[in-house]
């Protein structure tokens, strides 16, 4: 007998080339059956979810939630399972003098699963800036670190900002390369100097240090060091990145996702790889919101749901090497499993900039599923729940993007 049998939804699964009205069934904490109709009789409980979209537990590549160690941590629980996420990605929120806070403290306390990045400062994101002298890197910490947690720790993390680039110019993200290439890991680094202080070239050195299964992340961005050039056309090095295989990660967060980047990236051809949040306490209240929520902006900006869903499920399981447990309803995988809806209606989403871009569906989470565990949704991250605002009435002020 099978332990759950989720009955009735529309299964959205790329990466078996699903979609279509199916049951799933799990047993043992892993997909066990997927048909048209499997008997009530076969489960020990059935969940009807007729009217949802069903798929691939849903991964958020760029989050933090190092919660209670730095003051930005959501817990992970609340961007994760009680979201519709069943995989949170740790963007680099710890260094190698504080990343024991997430094997002892974090990790043990919460349902969704953690992936945890190594920020190449030792104090990950304790403060802000992070980097503020050459003391702030301690390679020999950091590469001891990631030896000890090898198996835990899935790459090493840097950001192109100031002062970072002012201290050590690109002997930082070197530095980081060096430490991911020795530890055997990838590097993730984040574009777009917040600060706006440092050389915009800089993305064009950067990009040639990238190989194949690192992540470049906040692909979106319209701050300095970003992928395009000052007339607006990508940089030669971000086709070349991506043909060699480095994974692009939009990642929203609160200072780097522009509508209107993003525009000029997908009318040039180059998509993007996967879908984030970038998630933080003051980020959940105002921007980001919710994984479900970037879905929302990105069948606004004209993907296919497939096409939503992979950045979201498979896409982000192959770039952190879990394709062979993640990303996929094939039976015999982790039993993750996201179930959504998508309502229709007349909203309005914000990017960093204030830009505006209308949309018609809104993605909400409904259930989750973790190692065949099943979490329901909390209220949601506005007074209202899950939906993005309401689109302003005829003849309002709105200022849009598209």
């Amino acid at each position: 007998m099978y332990d759950l049998v989720l009955k009735g939804g529309t299964v959205v699964d790329p990466s078996t080339g699903l979609h279509g009205v199916n049951d799933i069934a799990v047993q043992g904490g892993a997909i066990a059956h997927i048909a048209p109709t499997i008997p009530r009789e076969e489960a020990a409980r059935v969940l009807e979810v007729a009217g949802t979209v069903v798929t691939p537990g849903l991964i958020d590549l760029h989050a933090h939630v190092f919660e209670g160690f730095n003051s930005n941590g959501v817990h992970p629980d609340l961007g994760g399972v009680y979201a519709g996420v069943t995989t949170i990605v740790d963007a680099g929120s710890a260094g190698c003098a504080t990343f024991r806070g997430f094997p002892r403290h974090i990790i043990p306390q919460c349902h969704t699963e953690i992936i945890p990045f190594l920020h190449i400062c030792q104090t990950g994101l304790a403060t802000s800036p992070d980097i503020i002298a050459e003391s702030s890197i301690d390679l020999e910490g950091t590469l001891r670190v990631a030896d000890q947690y090898k198996g835990l720790i899935c790459g090493i993390k840097a950001r192109m900002v100031s002062p970072a680039l002012e201290i050590f110019g690109m002997e930082m993200p070197r530095l980081a390369k060096r430490a991911a290439r020795e530890s055997g890991i990838k590097l993730m680094v984040h574009i777009g100097d917040t600060e706006k202080r440092y050389d915009p070239n800089v993305i064009r050195s950067l990009l040639p240090l990238l190989d194949e299964g690192d992540i470049l992340t906040h692909y979106f961005t319209a701050n300095p060091g970003g992928v395009l050039d000052a007339n607006g056309k990508l940089v030669p090095e971000a086709r070349e990145a991506a043909a060699r295989g480095v994974w692009l990660d939009t990642a929203h967060g609160r200072m780097n996702f522009s509508f209107d980047v993003g525009r000029r990236v997908i009318d040039q051809g180059l998509l993007p790889h996967c879908i984030s949040t970038d998630l933080t306490v003051p980020g959940r209240l105002n921007t980001v919101h919710s994984m479900t929520e970037m879905m929302t902006r990105f069948l606004g900006l004209g993907f296919t749901l497939d096409q939503v869903v992979t950045m979201c499920t498979a896409n982000p399981a192959k770039a952190i090497g879990a394709e062979h447990r993640l990303g996929s309803l094939a039976v015999g995988r982790q039993a993750d499993i996201s179930v959504l809806k998508i309502n229709e209606g007349d909203w309005v989403v914000y990017d960093v900039l204030g830009a505006s871009l209308r949309v018609d569906r809104a993605v909400v989470p409904v259930l989750t599923v973790k190692r065949g565990q099943v979490f329901t949704p909390e209220w949601g991250p506005r007074p209202w729940g899950w939906e993005p605002d309401r689109a302003p009435a005829a003849g309002a002020a709105f200022k849009s993007c598209c």
